[in-house]
């Protein structure tokens, strides 16, 4: 990560990963997850209303550090930094993408499943890296076997991380938090229950290493 941000994998132990539907939820959502203690929040840019929903949390909600997940392309990195993304998350990189991630002048996290994967990124100097989709290529196993013979490279896990399994991802040395979405149930975003959500953040910001 390059920039005077203070890294992402440091904020708080859970970044939550937010898709949003309408840019309309956007503002009490964010103000929901700081208000719990989750700082860091990850718009995903899968829906016509992320970039809005960006926007709108850069611009009324000034203690979130609002970023953009799921940026696959030169284009749209461009797209969320001039929304206002003060961070940026990828599921995987290439040379051209991470090229414009490098060039936007904010923090980003390169996703990463595979041990050349993260020996590639850190040939290229980034240290800080997604571990994507997490339960899936390996788990608290893997990232623990990687901490031996890579020590350099953190780690953000995401993708399938739930309350039950965040401790003991967050127990390892190179990993600084996880990104998760279980503090966003489906059915309290329909209800726009924002208390709920706040709530279930202040539990996930009280996850702590153990």
């Amino acid at each position: 990560m390059t920039s005077a941000l203070p890294s992402v994998l440091d904020l708080a132990p859970v970044v939550p990963v937010v898709v949003i539907e309408d840019a309309a939820d956007a503002v009490p959502l964010a103000r929901a997850l700081v208000a719990g203690g989750l700082p860091a929040i990850e718009v995903t840019l899968r829906t016509p209303a992320a970039l809005d929903a960006i926007r709108a949390i850069a611009a009324e909600v000034p203690d979130a550090v609002v970023g953009a997940g799921t940026v696959i392309s030169a284009a749209g990195v461009a797209d969320a930094v001039a929304a206002g993304s003060r961070f940026l998350v990828s599921p995987g990189w290439t040379e051209s993408l991470l090229d414009a991630m490098v060039s936007s002048g904010v923090p980003f996290l390169p996703g990463v499943s595979t041990t050349s994967e993260v020996v590639a990124l850190l040939e290229r100097g980034v240290r800080e890296m997604k571990f994507f989709p997490a339960e899936a290529a390996g788990g608290v196993p893997y990232l623990k076997s990687l901490s031996g013979p890579l020590p350099q490279a953190r780690f953000c896990p995401t993708g399938g991380v739930s309350l039950g399994s965040a401790p003991a991802y967050l127990a390892l040395p190179n990993v600084g938090c996880v990104g998760g979405t279980w503090m966003l149930p489906a059915d309290a975003l329909a209800a726009r229950d924002w208390a709920r959500v706040e709530s279930l953040a202040r539990e996930a910001a009280e996850l702590r290493a153990r």
